[in-house]
């Protein structure tokens, strides 16, 4: 029996990207297994899978051999306590991550997991004051297309000279090779944490900010009109820091978020899209009668476009204001007619970057900007 029969079963039904099917689907329990199954796939078109939660975010493969599901790549392979950081692998839930009275400061949706959240870069409300995926990442495992392991940053037996690949691999939407392992920098649990919600514009970011509260996040809903802002650490601390934020904003404070809070405003099947403005442009965007919510602290924000002239007047709008906006997620049968990515700069050389890691194109072919 050769490697690749080995690992690998055939696809069912369920296992296709985009619409597109599979043939194969494998699930290595280690990077060295991972490393042997890519080596014996050399022919093979790769897609990677995690928990599937954005799996259906950007375009569809032009060709589908095999999934890699990183299921099996779980556990925290080291915690550094004393030094605040971690090692975890890459099929690990971010929510299942347990390190006492220290955590992994991102959010995402229920299930995620740790490559697909770097692989993707999806940040949730508390990147405002804790960074997103790309900041907590100190250094990173990965096999290549060719079958070869490379590692790079910290907390590694070997670095490799030339690429940082932390900052390469994350948002990369697996195009390049297979995250197996990631360390993060950590932050201290925090004790207590409130929320401050109100009916109030987003204007009141600004003077929020002036307040010196030190928010973790300031979230915006469009729909419901709610502005509501995350305080966390010391008890007495927060308690003072949201009585500060209640007399800017008005409202209630609570122990729990809106229902809203860190959720797509599409449904499934829609179309969905992130935009990226400075925080002195979000209130234009909250007022165009789109669905739209996000961090109003950050500029970061996702829209739910009901068909293709709305992500154009949202990508303009953007565009304007000195920011951009992708199309995320679509329905299958538009995706194919969508720009989904935009005016996209530094193409070039991602092309070239994608040719040195890939030269074959097997990994995610055409998953990423440009057809890459």
């Amino acid at each position: 029996m050769t490697v690749l029969e080995e690992l690998t079963r055939r696809a069912s039904d369920d296992d296709a990207v985009g619409g597109v099917p599979a043939r194969l689907v494998a699930s290595p329990r280690s990077t060295e297994e991972a490393a042997a199954l890519i080596t014996a796939a050399k022919d093979l078109t790769v897609v990677v899978r995690g928990a599937g939660t954005k799996i259906h975010w950007g375009p569809p493969p032009r060709r589908l051999d095999l999934i890699i599901d990183t299921a099996r790549l779980t556990g925290v392979v080291e915690h550094a306590a004393g030094d605040l950081i971690t090692i975890v692998r890459a099929g690990m839930p971010l929510d299942a991550i347990d390190l006492g009275d220290q955590m992994l400061a991102l959010d995402g949706p229920a299930g995620a997991t740790v490559g697909g959240t770097v692989a993707v870069h999806t940040s949730g409300p508390r990147r405002m004051h804790y960074g997103t995926a790309r900041d907590l990442l100190i250094g990173i495992t990965v096999v290549r297309p060719d079958g070869k392991v490379a590692h790079s940053g910290g907390k590694v037996v070997k670095n490799v000279a030339g690429y940082d690949l932390g900052k390469l691999f994350t948002g990369s939407y697996g195009t390049l090779g297979l995250i197996t392992e990631c360390a993060f920098r950590l932050h201290p649990r925090p004790v207590s944490a409130r929320y401050v919600r109100a009916q109030a514009p987003p204007t009141k970011v600004a003077a929020i900010l002036a307040a010196q509260v030190v928010p973790a996040a300031i979230e915006v809903d469009s729909v419901s009109g709610e502005l509501a802002v995350l305080l966390e650490g010391t008890p007495e601390g927060v308690r003072d820091r949201a009585a500060r934020v209640e007399k800017v904003i008005g409202g209630e404070i609570v122990d729990t978020p809106p229902q809203w809070w860190g959720r797509d405003p599409w449904a499934a099947g829609g179309i969905g899209m992130k935009l990226t403005v400075p925080i002195s442009k979000v209130p234009p965007l909250l007022g165009l009668g789109t669905p739209v919510r996000g961090s109003a602290g950050t500029g970061v924000l996702y829209a739910a476009a009901r068909d293709i002239t709305e992500v154009e007047r949202l990508r303009a709008t953007c565009v304007r204001a000195g920011g951009h906006a992708v199309v995320v997620t679509a329905p299958d049968e538009i995706r194919h007619i969508l720009d989904m990515w935009g005016p996209v700069p530094g193409l070039a050389l991602m092309r070239r970057v994608k040719d040195q890691f890939d030269p074959d194109h097997r990994f995610a072919p055409g998953r990423f900007v440009g057809g890459i």
